[in-house]
């Protein structure tokens, strides 16, 4: 890992990348690395974003690598085979196509994602452990593909708008972290950057609303960083998050989680975790433990500026579920927006939250000082001004993108400034969009389950995930 570092040394402007050894700077920032490929192309058409974009809706999925849902996607960056570690050796494997409603869940904490990664080999997935249903070690189970017929809606939004095939997680770890990850950019806890969550607290739920005694894992910023099993503070935390910049300019926002027993709704809310809103009068206005609240919102003009949207347990992709919901959940939002006043206006942007122990034959691209980058998770983008790939079929973004990227893209199109964490090194999603297009006419996606099925769903109280 260090050679790696002092090869991206070599090659970054001191001023950007001060962290590494021989750069003469400020002091180390955990998050400093090398520039983006892709700058040209990310700011071309930049400034014209908030002519056409007022609305960005982002919808949060649960534990699937790119391969695991995209692996024979034409055009993608995906396999048919792994590498997977046998005594000694790798064997290259077949990768097996499977049912979206299987009942493996694997292993996708720290500990996991180092295994996985097998010192870059990525070739440790065999050794996942598996869950009640599937116990370990994992073997070949990891080593899957979906069915693209379990998954339609997935591919008819891929063949229409935007398929990103190199979005990676902020850091290789689960999904207490990814959410936080997917508002804040970063999850460290001090002024130098150098203490960061990671995995996920001791007791649910995860927030402000953990019993007494409930504390938070760490890594301390390294190369490698050190893990801190159970030495970080109560997970009700201080640290900013978009809502501060958000709020900053009056720009209007909402947080759609689903509900749990005791009636918080905190069980699977990130801005659980954020002391600010959790005992402010936004847990109230700006956070709704109903996700399909956002039907309603969009069907009757009340669609925030920007919207965080995580779905019931059992439509969230999340494997062990016996459940093939998923892929309807999200067109039926796609389509909600696509068929209102909203279509042209809005960018719906698709992404899972982390790998879920799943093979994926990428490497992430880079180390920073805090576990990250992650392993890849697929990001689906749709909107009128998406942009077009051949014989105007749907586009295959390439670029190199991770959760900051996200957080970029909100902040440019309201003049935001920064978080200053992850935002600042991502690639702006800008490159998605071709504004110079004419803006496309909405086809509603195909979808098994309709959007009066999930108004009319039961609320499991289930955890969205438990890792």
């Amino acid at each position: 890992m260090s050679q790696n570092l002092d090869r991206f040394c070599l090659i970054t402007l001191c001023a950007v990348a001060g962290v590494f050894a021989g750069c003469k700077g400020p002091a180390p920032a955990a998050f400093d690395v090398i520039p983006q490929p892709h700058e040209a192309v990310r700011v071309r058409e930049a400034v014209r974003v908030r002519e056409y974009i007022r609305h960005v809706v982002i919808l949060i999925q649960e534990n699937r690598s790119f391969d695991n849902l995209f692996a024979t996607y034409p055009g993608a960056d995906g396999t048919r085979y792994g590498m997977m570690k046998t005594g000694s050796k790798d064997v290259r494997v077949a990768l097996k196509p499977v049912a979206l409603d299987g009942v493996c869940d694997f292993g996708h904490g720290y500990g996991n994602y180092l295994t996985d990664y097998g010192r870059g080999a990525m070739d440790g997935f065999s050794l996942e452990g598996g869950s009640n249903k599937c116990p370990g070690p994992a073997g070949k189970k990891p080593y899957q593909y979906v069915r693209p017929s379990q998954i339609r809606p997935y591919w008819a939004i891929a063949d229409q708008y935007v398929l990103a095939d190199h979005l990676f997680t902020t850091q290789g770890s689960g999904s207490f972290t990814a959410h936080q990850d997917l508002i804040a950019g970063g999850t460290t806890i001090d002024a130098m950057q150098t203490e960061a969550l990671v995995d996920f607290p001791t007791h649910m739920p995860w927030g402000c609303d953990a019993p007494a005694g409930t504390v938070t894992s760490l890594l301390i910023a390294g190369s490698p960083p050190k893990y801190e099993s159970d030495a970080g503070p109560f997970p009700c935390l201080k640290y900013s998050t978009l809502r501060d910049l958000l709020d900053a300019r009056s720009v209007t926002w909402k947080y759609y989680s689903p509900p749990e027993p005791h009636g918080t709704g905190a069980l699977w809310d990130a801005f659980d975790a954020i002391k600010a809103v959790r005992e402010g009068p936004e847990w109230h206005t700006n956070v709704t433990h109903q996700p399909t609240v956002i039907f309603s919102d969009i069907s009757g003009g009340t669609l925030p500026a920007v919207s965080w949207v995580v779905p019931d347990d059992v439509n969230s992709d999340h494997p062990g579920d016996a459940s093939d919901t998923g892929p309807s959940w999200v067109a039926s939002i796609v389509n909600a927006v696509g068929e209102s006043k909203y279509w042209d206006s809005t960018a719906v942007i698709v992404v899972w939250d982390d790998w879920g122990g799943f093979y994926d034959h990428v490497k992430p691209p880079f180390f920073d000082r805090l576990g990250g980058l992650g392993f890849r998770v697929p990001m689906l983008i749709v909107s009128p001004f998406a942009r077009e790939g051949k014989s105007k079929r749907g586009y295959i973004s390439h670029t190199q993108y991770e959760f900051g990227s996200i957080l970029k893209f909100v902040e440019h199109i309201w003049g935001l400034g920064s978080l200053g964490t992850t935002d600042s090194r991502a690639a702006n999603i800008v490159d998605c969009f071709d504004f110079a297009q004419h803006p496309r006419t909405f086809n509603p996606i195909p979808t098994m389950y309709s959007r009066q099925y999930f108004q009319k769903q039961r609320p499991s109280y289930e955890p969205v995930d438990s890792e």
